[in-house]
């Protein structure tokens, strides 16, 4: 009786507390004039509406040219990827529904992120709210449940910060490099980004590169998912780059700007690096986000580096190089305890270290290179990692991978599966002086080959090995799923390399009783190298607890 009380308490509490003015918010749009977008279907992979238009390219990512003022920005967005947009909100949710199957607990979690999400509207721009609630408006009737369209649409862009603040970097762990004067081969700069967010291989199966133009600010391209209006990586039609990598965050109490629209009003309104700081300062964030910021203009460089109460930039001084993982660089972090501890204990340093190791190598850089490097799945000194190991550049799990060039405003970006197939180039020149109508937005001759990885057996194998495991991880939770000796071995077999594949092993074998295959798993997976130090402190764990059994 005591927990039902407690329940509807807490339901109760979510669903009054501060939030009503918030659900019920919508922008005010009558500053904008707008028709509803009549689409023409050209094919089954190409639409177009007036000078908007969306087109599939041979590599299977989608191409969007949207122009106008905000609130047609999101009609004409909205109307060309509706069936994709929809698709995209279905494969999110349904992921959440598989993280929390409980309906008591999914109708919590509505509430919760009604009341989290309370003050998120009070901290976005008014232009961006009427591009989003044009977007909405093409938004699927089926999870209005969850939230209205509009207000869905807007937690929908603080995903990735309230993944990275509620997970603590369970689906953010990504890597970017830039590279200027001595360190590339023609002294221009060149950038260099994996966005590893992972909601799931179907969540990446349509990219899309998207060219905006505007009424106001400076034309931009981004890459990233049908129904985004904010930038994950991108740069505009002056040079000006941005990509974003999570830090190290404690569990903020509101959601604020997400980061990704922080990044989009970076890439429409920055021309140079000092502006670009400007309009991050003034932004109040949720997360803790590093922003690499290249700049055609300033022909270098920087990282800003956000959180909820501290602010810093990380420039290279004397150098043409900057790097940027998953922890904070500049003077303004040195003594944080939080960041120092993560990069001790989680695997932002090692992929740090081995950015050095690599550049030590080539010592300059070109397009071709940046994407060797960008696919590189090697640990230290060229050791095997195993395959979607965290400590390496390439985890195989990334949504993307980007190469900029602003000086040149060349940007190649890949195609699937994850940063293994072809880099697709685009020329920002050419796409923003209306040139792509005659000869479309891509760069054939310019493209960068796939890695030859993606046709071997190795391959075939670690696709293999991640259909498989969840079937493990269930046998772990359930001992009425019975796994053979033939069946572990054939599993381990296919990412031999990989400590997870004998954590699993011994994890699964330690709840069955049977210490003796247990504690070998438990030493075979100790002598690989283990993702984090709180990994490698749990496998311990695991076998000192193994062992007292077997005495």
């Amino acid at each position: 009786m005591i927990h039902h009380i407690t329940v509807f308490s807490l339901l109760w509490l979510l669903n009054s507390c501060g939030i009503s003015k918030s659900v019920h918010h919508i922008p005010d749009v009558s500053a904008y004039s707008a028709r509803v977008p009549d689409v023409k279907r050209i094919n089954d992979s190409t639409f177009s509406f007036k000078e908007n238009y969306l087109t599939k390219n041979k590599q299977q990512l989608w191409e969007l040219y949207i122009k106008g003022n905000p609130l047609e920005l999101g009609y004409n967005n909205g109307a060309l990827t509706q069936p994709l947009m929809q698709k995209q909100e279905e494969i999110f949710f349904s992921r959440i529904e598989g993280f929390v199957p409980s309906a008591l607990k999914q109708k919590l979690l509505r509430g919760f992120l009604k009341w989290y999400n309370r003050k998120m509207y009070l901290n976005v721009r008014e232009d961006y709210q009427a591009e989003l609630y044009g977007l909405s408006q093409y938004s699927s009737d089926r999870y209005n449940f969850i939230a209205p369209k509009y207000l869905r649409n807007l937690y929908l862009h603080g995903a990735h910060d309230i993944g990275h603040a509620l997970q603590d970097l369970a689906m953010v762990g990504c890597t970017s490099i830039a590279v200027w004067d001595r360190y590339t081969d023609d002294g221009e700069l060149l950038i260099g980004r994996n966005f590893d967010f992972y909601v799931g291989d179907d969540f990446a199966q349509n990219k899309v590169v998207e060219f905006v133009e505007p009424d106001r600010g400076i034309p931009y391209m981004s890459v990233s998912w049908p129904g985004m209006i904010g930038v994950v990586s991108g740069m505009n039609k002056l040079g000006i780059t941005v990509t974003i990598n999570a830090g190290k965050s404690r569990i903020p109490l509101t959601a604020k700007t997400p980061i990704s629209l922080v990044t989009r009003e970076i890439l429409q309104y920055a021309e140079t690096i000092d502006q670009a700081i400007a309009i991050a300062r003034k932004r109040k964030v949720f997360v803790s986000e590093s922003i690499l910021v290249g700049s055609a203009h300033d022909r270098k460089a920087v990282i800003i580096e956000v959180s909820p109460d501290n602010f810093g930039v990380y420039q290279a001084e004397n150098s043409g190089q900057v790097f940027c993982t998953n922890h904070f660089q500049s003077d303004a972090y040195a003594h944080d305890q939080r960041n120092r501890k993560h990069i001790l204990e989680s695997h932002s340093e090692y992929r740090y270290e081995k950015l050095q190791e690599l550049m030590e190598k080539d010592r300059t850089l070109n397009p071709e290179k940046m994407a060797a490097l960008l696919r590189d799945r090697s640990g230290l000194k060229e050791r095997a990692l195993g395959y979607g190991n965290e400590k390496a550049i390439n985890q195989l799990i990334a949504h993307h991978a980007v190469i900029f060039s602003p000086e040149k405003r060349l940007a190649w970006v890949s195609s699937n599966p994850y940063q293994l197939g072809e880099f697709v180039c685009y020329d920002l020149n050419k796409i923003f002086s209306g040139k792509h109508r005659e000869h479309g937005f891509s760069e054939p001759g310019m493209t960068i080959a796939e890695d030859s990885f993606v046709r071997s057996l190795d391959f075939k194998k670690y696709e293999e090995y991640k259909r498989l495991t969840p079937v493990i991880e269930k046998a772990i939770n359930d001992r009425d799923t019975e796994l053979t000796e033939e069946w572990m071995a054939h599993y381990q077999s296919l990412n031999p390399d990989f400590w997870l594949v004998y954590n699993y092993a011994g994890r699964y074998y330690f709840e069955r009783r049977d210490y003796a295959k247990a504690k070998a798993a438990f030493e075979k997976a100790l002598t690989k190298e283990i993702t984090t130090v709180p990994d490698r402190k749990n496998t311990e764990k695991y076998l000192q607890k193994t062992l007292r059994k077997l005495k």
